[in-house]
């Protein structure tokens, strides 16, 4: 047995026989089950790499030799070998251990990834400059079969398979994302892993070859051509990388054999590991629906995760995927693209009825917004539904393929807003800056289900793109009737509290709390401050804007959003170009990255909180 949480360095690793190595696996999986259940996290994608990650750091020698995990979600083993498994209580919480890997945690963590397919980039790069540096050390990447959907990977790919340098990419196949792998690079790894013709050949040539006679030796160099013929051409290997797999993930003497393979070669390679995905824990391992891939906290016994939803509450994703189901009833030119986030965007249900409407392009941002386009300029009405992080992949697609030609694509900004325990790569802060400056876009977010369901309908009679920016977490739910949609002018704005002191301008679910805020001001301290919903971000409300001014009272702009170039950076344009002098106060996310926390936590750190804005408004007045 070993004692996980007093693990300094993976130095140990090199001294421990398989029987040890699999010991060693086993307490760690009990140690990830238990303390995962209290805090919660991302479960089956570390529960499946473990005997991977104990094999490499028994072949590799990190720090020195560089591992970089591909999007990161999976680095809980690797943690924990290098000496942080005694913070793992902390994981994802407020000034705790980070979900992805941190440079400023670790020597041991060497790149930072909270995204898809940027492994085998950042690993050239390294690549690169330990030849250019003279250095010798090892590089390798760590990918899912899902994030090789991604274009990033193509690209990196196509690069150093010509280049002969030193690299290695670890391909770990589970045929799991989020949700089940799609595409063309997800059926060929299938092929090669579900072959038996050519793994029964391979293994009784491996047994023949032991022998290093000059005819066995002949046969060693028709290997490669026997694969050809049995399986075909394996891409890797016209692109210029050895090859070597499928190789069990869970079998850690084939694992430490093909990695020592691997570090001995003079050229990129490719170490192909099946692996299955939450390998060990039966809830986890079962699963196929994506549940478990990250979770809050759960009954290890009993498989049980808990949830915090109230009655009659629904999140945002499930409730815009209720009006997508309306609208693709009563109109079939209706249809809707996700880049591999089926269960994260609640759109499962749409897939049930609508299995030919659902297209899941993979890990490619840039593809679904450009495909959407196209499918725009044939009468078609997609719905490309992105969470607001990975939305910022696709900038140039949103602008150069839609937007430029006028397209009625309406893109679902899903966890707009902080998110909480993923951290400063997954906040949905960037949306609002990145779009308001592309011309022809409407910007939106609702306060409620109502006005939800409103604005997807209204979103459909823009001539031009459209996004609808929603939160993580929940709202009231509504049923979603397509009899009783309403159309929104586009630009309006809506007053839902009168005052004659101040004005909170804001946007989505917080104005109900800014609405009780102003009520609690005008009774308690006598402040009659007044509230606005700015529910189209883009474009402005002008005549409200223009009235405001003549009130001659300070504006207040909350927006849980990047401050610089958001709401309030557009009401101080509008003010500055029409010459008109308004006092007006921006409160918004600053110019800094936001960390991991709860949603209360990081907006206190932040002062953005409730509290904040009241101490804001009465400032404002006082002056």
């Amino acid at each position: 047995m070993f004692d996980i949480e007093k693990i300094k360095d993976p130095s140990f690793i090199k001294k421990l026989s398989t029987p040890e190595m699999q010991v060693l696996c086993q307490d760690i999986r009990t140690f990830l089950i238990n303390s995962l259940s209290k805090t919660g996290g991302h479960v089956s994608s570390n529960l499946g790499v473990v005997e991977l990650t104990v094999a490499m750091h028994k072949v590799f020698d990190s720090p020195k030799d560089k591992f970089i995990w591909d999007v990161g979600h999976q680095v809980y083993i690797h943690k924990i070998l290098t000496g942080r498994a005694d913070q793992f209580s902390t994981l994802r919480q407020f000034k705790g251990l980070s979900g992805f890997p941190k440079r400023k945690e670790s020597a041991h963590d060497c790149w930072e990834t909270g995204h898809a397919s940027t492994s085998i980039s950042a690993a050239v790069g390294m690549a690169y400059a330990r030849d250019l540096s003279q250095e010798d050390y090892h590089v390798v990447a760590v990918i899912g079969d899902g994030s090789l959907t991604g274009g990033m990977a193509y690209e990196a790919l196509n690069h150093i398979g010509h280049t002969n340098k030193r690299l290695i990419v670890i391909i770990n196949d589970n045929e799991m994302a989020i949700s089940p792998n799609v595409g063309a690079m997800h059926n060929i790894l299938g092929s090669i892993r579900t072959n038996e013709s050519y793994l029964t050949t391979k293994r009784c040539l491996k047994k023949i070859l032991k022998n290093k006679s000059f005819l066995n030796r002949m046969m060693y160099r028709a290997k490669g051509s026997l694969k050809r013929f049995v399986i075909g051409d394996i891409p890797f290997d016209a692109m210029g990388f050895k090859y070597f797999g499928p190789v069990d993930g869970h079998n850690l003497d084939d694992l430490i054999k093909n990695l020592n393979f691997a570090k001995k070669a003079d050229k990129p390679v490719i170490v192909h590991v099946k692996t299955t995905k939450g390998k060990g824990f039966s809830y986890a391992e079962q699963d196929k629906l994506g549940t478990w891939h990250g979770v809050g906290k759960f009954n290890k016994e009993t498989g049980e995760v808990f949830t915090s939803q109230k009655e009659n509450k629904v999140s945002w994703s499930n409730l815009i995927c209720n009006g997508l189901i309306e609208l693709t009833k009563h109109d079939s030119k209706v249809a809707v693209i996700t880049p591999a986030m089926i269960n994260g965007s609640a759109l499962n249900e749409y897939q049930r009825l609508y299995p030919n409407r659902l297209i899941d392009v993979g890990i490619a941002e840039e593809h679904a917004v450009t495909m959407a386009g196209g499918m725009a300029t044939q009468g078609m009405k997609p719905f490309v539904s992105i969470y607001s992080t990975f939305f910022k992949r696709a900038f140039d697609q949103v602008h150069h393929d839609v937007a430029r030609q006028e397209l009625n694509v309406v893109f679902g900004v899903d966890r707009a807003g902080v998110v909480g325990a993923d951290g400063e790569t997954h906040q949905g802060i960037y949306d609002i800056p990145m779009l308001r400056p592309i011309p022809n876009m409407t910007l939106m977010m609702p306060k409620d289900a109502k006005e939800a369901y409103d604005l997807l309908y209204t979103a459909y009679q823009i001539d031009g793109p459209v996004a609808i920016r929603y939160p993580r977490g929940e709202v009231t739910d509504m049923v979603a009737s397509y009899d009783s949609f309403e159309l929104i002018p586009v630009g309006s704005w809506q007053t839902l509290k009168t005052g004659t002191m101040a004005y909170i301008i804001s946007m989505g679910p917080i104005l109900e709390d800014l609405v009780n805020l102003a009520q609690q001001l005008s009774q308690d301290e006598r402040l009659d401050v007044g509230v606005i919903n700015a529910r189209f971000i883009k474009p402005l409300d002008d005549k409200l804007l223009d009235e405001l001014a003549t009130y001659n009272v300070p504006l207040i702009v909350y927006e849980e959003s990047a401050v610089i170039g958001g709401l309030g950076t557009a009401i101080l344009e509008y003010y500055n170009e029409t010459n008109q002098v308004v006092e007006v106060k921006r409160m918004g996310i600053p110019d800094l990255y936001v960390q991991h926390g709860s949603v209360p936590e990081v907006l206190e750190e932040l002062h953005l909180s409730l509290q904040d804005i009241k101490a804001e408004i009465k400032e404002v007045i006082k002056k």
